[in-house]
């Protein structure tokens, strides 16, 4: 609705504008018009709302405003009623200026182009304010415009138009209110006074309210819009001169007070102790919170705090001080700012001790409108975490470096003091040996030598004369001078060749030489000819000739600097030492993480025929497409498959994912489907089904499908594996067993989790590996007292268990009659010191029969009794020992494991094993890369990696040839490994030991027989084979650990013909030192080793290349096959033959990969 009104002669139309965000801005109007002024009365609604600082109710606290909190000028308290007394009653303003203000008290220009739509001055007009404030601001075909120096423009109808509108309850009206508005009759450049006569109505109403036209700021509703139940009218004043920004001040905070009374006393008579303003609650905002503190349970209280937080008491916590407002009743209030994470506010009243008021119990929670939901504000705090973790790991890393560097000063301190001494200790010695050759030096031999001049220097040239007249020499057609000085210091710096001189009375040579710059003696002897050719000296009996240089510098100064020059070369010896230490050290931690990185994508890589991402490797906080092809699962020719998807094991705090139907993928065989990864995720976890819910599910034979995330801002948290076995390398090592507890061990805490090992305490141990033994605690079991000790082993925390009754003080590991009897007790004990220590393993690993009694002792009795969290996993190494408590433990196992999938489906038909096939699994063993590392291995002639293997695997066969006494000619070499026993094909070795001599090769064979006859037997063979091809065989019936690591480096292939094998270890050694491994199909080494003729395609879906050579058959005819091959590779295509052994040396045979496969396997027990 319009509202038209006549001011001398022109014609004002006032029409509704729209108010955005409370605030109502008036452009100027046309430049014609003159300057005049604008004062508006407003009465404030309740909900009166604006987003400009403004004058509040309460006090201003002198204590400082904790973080999040800015401080604001406070209206109507004491402290403001004395600054208004100081001022001469008027009320100070702590508004701060507007930049809609910048003008000062700046006239506002207004202008007309039509002078006789003017009225009468003196008349009264009645402005009637529409509820219009959510339509934009119309153009209705006037193109007069309100025109100000510092206000942004308003379209106007025909001269300009307003809307201001407030709720009817704050003005305390009815349903309309009339307000007047009055002009000057002369509308000329000079500006009207408040004299005038139609003043009158605003001169009375302008200590309540006052706002001047470029800016009216007004509560409207919760939104920020106006109430649109209420009109009211407005009093409008044109051509106010001298309005400052502190009277505008002082409008706004009478407004805001009437605001507030009139809100203090509406939820007084509601019973409502606490309210706040403004009643719309926004991010990056102040809002005023009052208590009622006769209505709480502080009504008795001088000292009222407000303590809360934001979030659900999550972010930001605060605590600030309430002070008594001056509003009707006794209301409390603190200013409290919004931060922009907030959308909600948590807070309870308190009186500094022990007295709350927290909402009965509820707390008060205010909601925060238009910033961050809960899901958001979880992000912003996954970011914050990361950013906190990318600081702390910079600092830690810093930290690091300058530790890192402290220590390297010291030990540069403690090495430049070591080379001082040193040294000195040297110079000590040669000035010793020089003292004893000056007391033999001369200036001269009658008849023999002397020099001219006699007087002579460093640098000085002089004659030497000799003469040979019976002499050693004296029939030589050639004498030299081979000399040198202090002691031949520097070896020889003095060669010449002497000529027959003139001198008379002798057979006298002559020859001119320089003397050394620093020579104290000169040292020399006399030849037929020069260095590398004389044959005949004459050196003085043996004592060679020494003479005093007579004019030299001081001693003490010559062995100053002598010392000085000794110690600069020891640095510099020790320098270069420890630059290739370092270069060595740096390109073997490059190797192993470029091995273990490789790895690492070949075990993404390993499922690829089933499920991949793309990327490969998942960031958190990105997007990833999972790719799966159901025709190689259970799900194959399903009409629709299903995603089921979770993070971090199925335990991330949204739970798993809505079920996702999967679409058909660019390749025919795959469907698909896209998943946001949190920032919070290190894993993701995949099921699929044909179903929604419920049908076939492909869960990976209860595995499920699981993929790492990189980046995410948690991290996997560590699991507590406790390994209880009776075998552990090196210190307690029979066989295979003790290698797989150490490196298994090693491998898992390198992948950041926790890992213990519990062994007997042996009688027969090698304490020597153990560093840091210790009495760790006894306690009492099985009738007898347990002595713990503590140790580490290969970096692993090894708790050794010694029974006081003696059982396993008997100088062996096994052997006893009673070693049933002597096992049981020791893994009782065991698990009665996991109980008595307090210890709360997720896994306990046992392993083959000797330590099978902790998967039923544990599951009948401890795990009552406070080990309920672990949960057992039992790894078969040979099933040919200890069957009854193999069985049994396989019963009660959560998982059971054995060392190859191969050997895992050739006994899964035993009756032992084919009731547990569910939770029965293969995975192959590795073998420690830091033991076997031909780069770093001392026991070989030079270090060789794939770069390099031809040269170094020539140089450890030349070796191995000459220790061994063997023709060092280029022929094959086989290297044999192994305990002579039946299991491991013996009549095959013998069969190939021949065929290798036929065929011209040689053989190297290392190992014993525990059966003395099989011992016998091949003595008798070495004996035989010494004899007749003494130069092309060698036998070595014992073990010897350095011999091996040289037979694994010299040898160019490897035989393993075992009849079974379980995994085997001696085939992955050799492809470590680039020996090709000529094997029998069988268990493991079925497994690791592909044929190079045969099994191209099988080593592809594992992501590697063929390696080898093997055969089927157990019977010579099968050795011959594979053997023969091999022989003829070698000598028919050496650098084909060279190129595999590059390839086998690359191929990670390590426990890299068998410790992600237990890994999962630990984790899918505890699921």
């Amino acid at each position: 609705m319009d509202m038209a009104l006549s001011l001398g002669g022109t014609h004002l139309k006032i029409s509704p504008i729209n108010f955005s965000h409370g605030v109502c801005r008036l452009s100027p109007c046309f430049k014609e018009f003159p300057k005049t002024r604008l004062l508006t009365r407003m009465v404030a609604s309740a909900d009166y709302s604006r987003r400009r600082p403004r004058k509040s109710v309460i006090r201003k606290t002198k204590a400082p405003a904790p973080k999040g909190f800015r401080p604001r000028s406070l209206v109507g308290t004491s402290t403001q009623k004395k600054v208004q007394s100081e001022t001469g009653g008027k009320e100070a303003s702590g508004t701060s200026k507007s930049p809609e203000f910048d003008g000062g008290n700046e006239n506002i220009e207004m202008k007309s182009t039509n002078d006789s739509e003017v009225s009468s001055p003196s008349s009264p007009v009645k402005v009637d304010v529409l509820n219009e404030a959510e339509d934009p601001v119309k153009d209705i075909g006037g193109k007069d415009k309100l025109k100000g120096k510092h206000s942004p423009d308003i379209e106007v109808d025909e001269t300009w138009r307003t809307l201001l509108e407030v709720e009817e309850r704050t003005l305390g009206l009815g349903e309309t209110q009339t307000a007047e508005v009055a002009t000057s009759t002369h509308l000329s450049s000079s500006p009207l006074t408040t004299k005038d006569e139609s003043w009158g109505e605003v001169g009375k109403q302008k200590n309540e309210f006052e706002q001047t036209a470029d800016e009216i700021t007004y509560r409207g509703d919760s939104s920020g819009g106006v109430n649109s139940r209420t009109k009211t009218d407005v009093t409008v004043g044109l051509d106010v001169e001298g309005l400052t920004l502190q009277d505008k001040s002082e409008m706004e905070a009478r407004a805001h007070k009437q605001m507030l009374e009139d809100l203090a006393r509406e939820n007084h008579s509601k019973g409502v102790k606490v309210f706040f303003s403004p009643h719309s609650v926004k991010p990056n905002q102040d809002i005023e919170v009052f208590l009622n503190r006769s209505m709480s349970t502080l009504k008795d209280e001088t000292n009222i705090l407000m303590m809360g937080a934001f979030n659900d008491w999550r972010w930001k916590s605060f605590t600030q001080k309430l002070e008594k407002t001056d509003l009707d009743g006794d209301w409390w209030s603190c200013l409290l700012c919004i931060p922009n994470e907030a959308y909600k506010v948590d807070f309870v009243f308190f009186n500094g001790a022990n007295i709350y008021e927290n909402n009965n119990s509820q707390d008060f929670h205010v909601p925060v409108e238009g910033g961050m939901d809960v899901l958001a504000f979880e992000d912003f705090l996954l970011e914050e975490k990361r950013r906190e973790l990318e600081k702390i790991a910079a600092e830690q890393a810093e930290r690091e470096r300058q530790a890192e560097e402290q220590r390297r000063k010291e030990i540069e301190r403690a090495m430049i003091e070591a080379d001082k001494a040193q040294a000195k200790v040297e110079i000590a010695k040669q000035r010793e040996a020089l003292d004893q050759v000056m007391k033999k030096a001369r200036s001269s031999i009658e008849n023999v030598w002397h020099i001219e001049p006699s007087e002579f220097k460093g640098e000085d040239r002089v004659r030497f004369y000799y003469n040979r007249d019976s002499r050693p020499l004296s029939h030589a057609a050639e004498i030299w001078i081979h000399g040198g000085h202090n002691n031949w210091k520097d070896g020889l710096s003095i060669i010449g060749s002497l000529v027959l001189s003139d001198k008379k009375d002798g057979d006298w040579w002559c020859v001119d030489v320089d003397i050394p710059n620093r020579a104290l003696v000169l040292d020399w002897v006399f030849a037929d000819g020069p260095p590398q050719s004389a044959r005949v000296y004459d050196n003085n009996n043996y004592q060679d000739f020494h003479a005093i240089v007579p004019i030299s510098m001081p001693e003490d100064q010559y062995w100053f600097e002598e010392e000085f020059q000794t110690f600069k070369k020891l640095q510099e010896e020790r320098r270069l030492k420890e630059e290739a230490i370092r270069l060595k050290a740096e390109k073997t931690t490059r190797m192993k993480a470029e091995t273990k990185e490789k790895t690492r994508k070949m075990f993404l890589l390993s499922q690829k025929h089933i499920v991949y991402t793309e990327p490969l490797d998942i960031q958190a906080g990105s997007t990833v497409t999972v790719y799966y092809n159901p025709s190689n699962t259970v799900l194959s020719g399903k009409p629709s498959v299903w995603l089921r998807c979770s993070f971090n094991r199925w335990t991330h705090r949204h739970g798993p994912l809505p079920y996702q139907q999967m679409v058909p993928a660019e390749n025919a065989s795959h469907v698909k489907a896209t998943v946001k990864v949190p920032l919070d995720a290190y894993m993701m976890d995949f099921v699929f089904s044909e179903k929604e819910s419920g049908g076939v599910y492909d869960n990976n034979n209860g595995m499920d499908y699981h993929i790492p995330v990189i980046g995410g801002v948690v991290k996997e948290p560590p699991m507590h594996i406790v390994h209880v076995a009776v075998e552990m390398a090196p210190i307690a090592k029979v066989g295979g067993l003790g290698d797989v507890v150490t490196s298994l061990s090693r491998a898992v805490q390198d992948l950041g989790h926790n890992v213990d090992i519990i062994l007997p305490k042996y009688d027969c141990m090698n304490v020597n590996h153990v560093r840091d033994l210790h009495f760790h605690r006894g306690f009492h079991c099985g009738g007898t007292e347990i002595k713990v000790w503590l140790g580490k082993v290969e970096g692993l925390t090894v708790y050794f268990l010694e029974p006081q009754n003696g059982m396993f003080w008997m100088r062996c590991i096994y052997g006893g009659k009673n070693d049933g009897e002597r096992f049981g007790l020791f893994c009782h004990a065991a698990l009665e010191f996991l109980l008595q220590s307090g210890f709360h393993p997720d896994i306990l690993h046992c392993h083959d029969w000797s330590s099978a009694p902790v998967a039923w002792l544990f599951k009948e009795q401890y795990m009552h009794y406070g080990l309920s969290k672990a949960r057992v996993v039992f790894t078969i190494h040979n099933l040919e020992f200890g069957a009854s408590n193999i069985r049994k433990a396989m019963t009660y196992a959560d998982k059971a494991t054995t060392v190859s999938r191969t050997y895992s489906k050739e006994v899964s038909g035993n009756p032992i094993i084919s009731s547990h096939l569910h939770k029965f699994h293969g995975i192959v063993n590795g073998i420690d890369p830091d033991i076997w590392d031909p780069y770093n291995d001392s026991f070989i002639p030079i270090s060789y990696t794939s770069e390099n293997v031809i040269e170094g695997k020539g140089a450890a066969k030349e070796a191995l040839q000459k220790r061994l006494g063997l023709r060092t000619s280029e022929h094959p070499l086989v290297g044999i490994i192994s305990r002579l026993t039946v299991q491991k094909g013996i009549h095959l070795i013998k069969h190939a030991i021949s065929r290798t001599l036929e065929r011209g090769g040689q053989v190297v064979l290392l190992g014993s027989a525990p059966d003395p006859r099989i011992q016998n037997d091949f003595v008798n063979l070495a004996n035989q084979l010494h004899s007749s091809h003494g130069d092309q065989v060698r036998f070595c019936l014992t073990y010897d650990e350095p011999l091996s690591h040289l037979i694994y480096a010299g040898s160019d292939f490897i035989l393993v013909p075992s009849i079974f094998e379980p995994c085997g270890l001696t085939q992955l050694i050799a492809m470590r030192y680039g020996s090709i491994p000529v094997v029998r199909k069988t268990g493991g080494l079925y497994d690791t080793v592909f044929d190079a003729d045969h099994d191209k395609e099988r080593a592809q879906t594992l992501g590697l290349e063929p390696n080898g050579f093997s055969f089927d058959g157990a019977d010579p005819a099968g050795v011959d096959y594979a053997l023969n091959r091999a022989l003829s590779a070698w000598y028919n295509g050496r650098d084909w033959f060279n190129s595999l052994c590059k390839r086998v040396m690359e191929q990670d045979w390590s426990w890299n990969r068998p410790a992600l496969d237990y890994i999962e396997l630990y984790y899918a027990a505890r699921k």
